[in-house]
């Protein structure tokens, strides 16, 4: 989420004079790049890792600053939630043992994280999304204390005008409603980062934009959010949908998302793509700027673009356009945001080499992507791919492919030349390259998930099928052996820790009546299901009683199934618990009131059913 910005005041005389720092920025790139003053003679990468911390139960530990004050290093960072950081790794040369590199200080520091975590009774885990956040953290008071988090958040809010929503469909659906801007701190991704010559980079831009989608789904790690099973890549859908500040109107209108693959291929410098979204979004973000970056180039310094630079960062490109200054030289990078955390570092490292060496082994037809394929069809592949993965079929240059055959085929052989093209060592490729091939042909993260999840949901509670799972990956990640060489779960891991909440053990999937129901359809509805409790909603979908098979036994017979309602007969003062409710109040509720179930309720609506079956 970038820099912390403690002295913004975000007012009005701050955002005046930063509106005229981000147009000169703009105008300095633009004389920055005619006077070719911008670095092309040297390729680099560079990648930011992020990450989640977990309690002792695998749930997210609201930890960060914490970790953060005991780790002390400066290639650490927070992000918008407590339970969440982010470690900058340092630029590498491209070539040689640059991959080792990489690996070896993500290592280092990972290791530094873990042991300082420990610290803090928390463990690290590197995945998509963390199978065990729920709603419960994604309150505020999980938002990371500082000024400029909660400004976006403000700013977000105010942008969409209303609270923001959710709607996932997969194997199962996710609908839902929030105040913050937290949903997209579900999310955590492995960013990648390559320079890229002035003159080539709108070739390099429209190749990443057309490879997009079958690297997306060789990668796939995020399938499951809140215990349902969404997209292969669910990332791609909540990440949009938790940054969308578009106004839901009666009128047809074009709106442009703040996340977003993009519209079009580009055709002519970088500054046109920043010129694009300056134009297509608000600047949500300010802070005091000292110097005007046209004066510092008049003086011969080289400019940071500090307006442009955080504007930019507010802008959720997939492929992003970067400016930067490293060693006093200012350069151009495209950043890879699509990637998911984990499965493993060495997936992680093998998802890196894989994208570098498609990047810079783009062979010359492509020059011209605008030529050879529609827009639409890169764009189609991107979400196709988030949805379904690695069973992908594709449209590549007009024609139906599997993701499978693409990638082995003819992206593998690419990305060999890219990696060989820069003198990368031999021993490195084959390692990594290798890794990618083995994924395409025996399985991704996202399918590990899957299986295993579909497995442990005959025999488990919801709950622990999530924790387990989450364990599972946290002990696999521990060997960094890649995922497909995973084993499945056969015997699951268990904790000697019991259940502490009614939302671990609830049913959620449940039979419900409605207040004008007539009796005959409830028993019915009770016998063929053997259940012997039902929830009433009421028209707004909002529990309006509870009726027992005790009130339909007690109904005079000939009434039964002729002419009384639900409403006539059910509870209308229901004890309710909360999915936070402790199992020991819940069960000392049943007894004092001489009931068998308790409804679990969040505000006025119905989310599961706590039973003595459960207890």
């Amino acid at each position: 989420m970038g820099e912390h910005i403690a002295k913004s005041k975000f007012d009005t005389v701050e955002r005046k004079a930063f509106v005229q720092h981000l147009l000169d920025d703009i105008k300095a790139l633009e004389l920055l790049l005619e006077q070719n003053l911008i670095e092309d003679a040297v390729v680099r990468i560079g990648a930011e890792q992020e990450l989640c911390l977990v309690d002792n139960d695998y749930r997210p530990a609201g930890k960060s600053i914490e970790v953060l004050d005991s780790v002390d290093d400066s290639h650490f960072t927070t992000e918008l939630a407590s339970y969440n950081l982010e470690i900058n790794l340092d630029p590498f040369e491209l070539k040689k043992d640059c991959f080792s590199k990489v690996e070896h200080q993500l290592r280092t520091l990972l290791a530094k994280a873990k042991t300082k975590a420990s610290e803090h009774g928390t463990n690290v885990l590197l995945t998509g999304i963390l199978p065990t956040i729920s709603k419960n953290e994604l309150g505020v008071d999980f938002m990371t204390p500082i000024p400029r988090y909660y400004k976006l958040n403000e700013v977000l809010k105010a942008c969409r005008g209303d609270h923001f929503s959710l709607k996932i469909r997969g194997v199962d659906e996710l609908t839902l409603r929030h105040d913050s801007v937290l949903f997209e701190a579900c999310n955590t991704s492995f960013q990648l980062h390559l320079q890229i010559p002035p003159a080539d980079f709108i070739k390099s831009y429209n190749w990443s934009q057309a490879i997009a989608g079958p690297v997306l789904g060789v990668c796939c790690n995020s399938p499951l959010l809140m215990g349902r099973e969404l997209w292969k890549e669910t990332r791609i859908a909540l990440f949009q949908q938790s940054l969308d500040t578009r106004k839901w109107t009666y009128a047809l209108k074009e709106q442009v998302a703040r996340v977003g693959f993009g519209s079009h291929w580009q055709h002519r410098s970088v500054t046109e793509i920043f010129k694009e979204d300056i134009s297509s979004h608000r600047i949500i973000l300010t802070k005091p700027i000292e110097e005007s970056s046209l004066e510092l180039l008049n003086n011969e310094t080289t400019p940071k673009l500090e307006a442009l630079s955080l504007f930019n960062g507010t802008v959720y490109r997939w492929n992003r356009p970067c400016y930067g200054v490293g060693n006093g030289k200012p350069h151009l990078r495209i950043e890879n945001r699509y990637i998911p955390s984990g499965p493993t570092m060495i997936d992680e490292m093998a998802n890196f080499a894989f994208w570098v060496g498609l990047m810079t082994g783009r062979p010359k037809k492509y020059d011209d992507m605008s030529g050879i394929m529609d827009f639409e069809e890169a764009k189609l592949n991107f979400i196709k791919s988030a949805r379904t993965g690695r069973q992908t079929v594709l449209s590549w240059l007009g024609k139906p492919t599997t993701l499978k055959k693409l990638i082995l085929n003819e992206f593998l052989p690419i990305a060999y030349d890219g990696l060989k093209k820069h003198n990368v060592d031999r021993k490195d490729i084959d390692r990594l390259l290798g890794i990618i091939e083995a994924r395409t042909k025996k399985g991704t993260g996202a399918e590990w998930q899957v299986e295993n999840f579909r497995s442990l949901r005959k025999q488990m509670k919801l709950d622990s099928v999530l924790v387990e799972l989450t364990k599972t990956m946290h002990v696999n990640q521990q060997s960094n052996k890649p995922v497909h060489t995973w084993e499945p779960i056969e015997k699951p891991i268990r904790t000697e820790k019991s259940f502490e909440w009614v939302g671990q053990i609830m049913s959620t999937k449940l039979m419900k009546l409605y207040e004008n129901d007539y009796i005959n359809l409830a028993v019915s509805i009770m016998q063929w299901n053997n259940i012997h409790h039902i929830p009433v909603e009421n028209e707004k979908g909002e529990l309006a009683g509870l009726l027992t098979w005790s009130h339909i036994d007690n109904l005079d017979k000939k009434h039964k199934k002729k002419d009384s309602r639900v409403a006539d007969i059910m509870i209308k003062k229901v004890v309710t618990v909360q999915p936070r409710t402790k199992i020991t109040t819940a069960k000392k509720l049943m007894d004092d009131y001489q009931i068998g179930c308790l409804p679990v309720c969040v505000g006025s609506n119905l989310v599961g059913i706590i039973s003595k079956v459960d207890l």
